[in-house]
């Protein structure tokens, strides 16, 4: 059996072509990459910065009022959902006169979120109803607005089965 010796050039050689294939796939995956996340995530940090500010200010105006605002969201057995929220003010009486909406948000694909209009159905007492909504982990956002200014705003993550 004649095999061929092993030389400086077909070490050489070998070397160049693992390499060579281990660079192309990573320009290939890079662009890939860049192609599918252009890297920005707000068109303008200035303006983001700005809403964060206002959503802070919001925040220490709802903990202020010390409202007790509770939700509760039950998936039915036709697959739709009903979201119900309860608000009392600092001293336990309840809220009447606003207006809730709701979303249920899914945390991977926005694609599916889904709208919830909440209506009074007594004194202090917010009821809606979703339609189609999948089993699995969603955000709850609830918002509560009087006289055109959000006064209440919640996020919270719930299950459904």
């Amino acid at each position: 059996m004649s095999s061929k010796p092993l030389t400086g050039t077909k070490v050489f050689l070998m070397l160049l072509a693992f390499f060579g294939l281990v660079i192309g796939v990573n320009v290939t995956m890079m662009k890939l990459a860049i192609a599918t996340l252009p890297g920005t995530d707000v068109d303008s940090p200035y303006a983001a910065g700005l809403t964060y500010d206002r959503e802070i200010s919001a925040a220490h105006d709802q903990a202020a009022r010390k409202w007790k605002v509770t939700a509760h969201i039950e998936r039915r057995n036709d697959g739709g959902a009903v979201v119900q929220v309860e608000a009392r003010d600092a001293g336990g009486q309840p809220i009447s006169g606003l207006k809730f909406s709701g979303h249920l948000e899914r945390p991977t694909d926005k694609r599916a979120d889904l709208a919830v209009e909440l209506n009074e159905a007594g004194i202090g007492l917010y009821r809606g109803d979703a339609a189609s909504v999948a089993p699995g982990q969603w955000d709850l956002v609830i918002e509560g607005e009087a006289r055109g200014t959000r006064v209440f705003m919640s996020r919270n993550r719930v299950i459904l089965n």
